[in-house]
């Protein structure tokens, strides 16, 4: 009889991780204005400031849903390991800032891939203001992870 197949943490982690992004992207769905849709409903051609990519709207649904699915269900998997001491709650610590970062990520792609007639404020706004948050973001991530690797000072710990 084999084994049945468990998630390991690191997979699991990844899949919160890569997932986040993505789930953030569906969530919050087309910025493009009102104004702009009737206006491309019209024939005018939209200024972009990336083209969106899209898989039709089955495919961005199908994609958007498996993410979201795949985000709740590791992010209630390292809970439980966490509950059940499987899991360093120091962890946290890394996993929250990229997950943040995720959602940063997936937010930026929708406004910089948001149709409109003439500049795009929002995506400049984005950029000076969001980069700086996610390099924060992933330098709290990482600082955290490298601290993870000293091992750890008990009270009793001589210097």
């Amino acid at each position: 009889m084999t084994k049945p197949h468990r998630l390991t943490l690191p997979t699991t982690a990844l899949v919160l991780v890569l997932g986040t992004p993505v789930a953030s992207w569906w969530l919050i769905g087309d910025l493009t204005n009102d104004e702009a849709r009737r206006l491309a409903a019209e024939g005018v051609e939209l200024d972009y400031a990336i083209r969106p990519v899209s898989l039709g709207p089955a495919g961005d649904r199908i994609v958007g849903v498996l993410a979201c699915v795949g985000v709740v269900v590791a992010l209630a998997w390292l809970l439980r390991a966490t509950a059940r001491r499987r899991l360093d709650p120091r962890w946290w610590w890394v996993l929250v800032p990229l997950v943040g970062a995720g959602v940063l990520v997936g937010l930026a792609w929708r406004v910089l891939t948001a149709g409109g007639i003439g500049a795009n404020i929002g995506a400049g706004l984005m950029v000076v203001a969001g980069g700086p948050a996610l390099t924060v973001l992933l330098i709290v991530a990482a600082v955290a992870a490298m601290r993870m690797r000293r091992p750890r000072r008990g009270p009793d710990a001589s210097e």
